[in-house]
């Protein structure tokens, strides 16, 4: 089959023939993942909460101190 009759074949049944071949692709394909355990999900569950809390808590101290500085430029000179 050449390219050109290729093209034709795959263009005869569309999106819905696509769609038809493409989920028992998505099958074998999940099949073959490897899912991790439930003590590996809670694990990195919590490590990104942890990890998310300590950044929220240094973007807020970053925060103020630079809300504390323009406060302080202004007031310093004269700002609005």
């Amino acid at each position: 089959m050449t390219d050109n009759e290729k093209g034709t074949a795959e263009q005869s049944g569309g999106w819905i023939g696509r769609f038809r071949r493409f989920i028992p692709e998505v099958k074998s394909e999940l099949g073959r993942v490897t899912w991790p355990a439930r003590r590996e999900v809670w694990a990195t569950t919590v490590v990104v909460v942890i990890v998310s809390t300590l950044f929220g808590v240094y973007l807020y101290a970053v925060d103020l101190g630079a809300s504390a500085m323009v406060r302080w430029v202004f007031t310093r000179f004269g700002g609005a």
